[in-house]
């Protein structure tokens, strides 16, 4: 798995962006105090769910790998040339 260059800034887009489209959706509604792992691991599976990005092999999850699929998520919505593609 290859680090993207600004992963931590896609994924603090991917969770705000994540948490739009749960809330948008109906299927959760965070709270202010849910940490950022919380968020990512019910993310995760959401757009596993939707089929909106492939899923891991259970014995590959992990924060790290699910914070890269987000990330790889949030990248793949972005214009061309976008600070965070370059």
């Amino acid at each position: 798995m290859k680090k993207l260059k600004h992963e931590a800034e896609l994924v603090k887009a991917a969770i705000l962006a994540g948490v739009k489209y749960g809330e948008d959706r109906g299927a959760v509604e965070f709270e202010p105090t849910d940490s950022a792992a919380d968020k990512i691991l019910y993310l995760y599976r959401l757009l596993v769910h939707d089929k909106l990005i492939q899923p891991l092999p259970e014995d590959q999850v992990s924060q790290q790998s699910m914070r890269h699929k987000l990330a790889l998520w949030y990248a793949k919505q972005l214009p061309e040339g976008h600070p965070l593609l370059k």
